[in-house]
């Protein structure tokens, strides 16, 4: 089992997390510590911000706080097991950021299954994660 497990989930896209939920509290064992991270994107232009009403950058991250509290309380009866994180910024760099704060030792994520469209294995995001973590990386599907 593993102490501190990463679970970044996107909770617009339940695909993100139906699988890797059960997964994360599996490998979490009866002592492990989930850390749930929701992340709010980049606009990537700081000239996007400026159309933008003021304050709009904090009251998302704060709605999107409020919103993994629910979710939590909804997934995890034992409260003292979770933590909740909110990032901001580029996915795969937000999660690698966040796997050395709380010095996870193991990240669980889901990504998309290829289809004949595509001929990648997993996400950018995912895969971006893969190889660039220090710490093992599950990719649930």
């Amino acid at each position: 089992m593993h102490d501190t497990v990463l679970l970044p989930i996107d909770l617009q896209h339940p695909e993100s997390w139906e699988k890797a939920l059960p997964a994360a509290k599996r490998l979490a064992g009866e002592q492990g510590v989930i850390h749930l991270l929701g992340i709010v994107h980049d606009f990537g232009s700081s000239m996007v911000a400026t159309f933008l009403p003021k304050g709009y950058e904090q009251k998302i991250l704060q709605k999107m706080k409020e919103a993994l509290d629910d979710f939590a309380s909804q997934h995890f009866p034992d409260e003292s097991r979770i933590r909740i994180h909110v990032g901001h910024g580029h996915i795969a760099e937000t999660i690698l950021k966040a796997a050395a704060k709380y010095k996870a030792d193991l990240i669980v994520m889901a990504s998309d299954k290829p289809d004949e469209l595509r001929s990648i294995l997993v996400s950018r995001d995912a895969n971006a994660v893969v190889r660039h973590s220090p710490v093992s990386v599950m990719v649930v599907r």
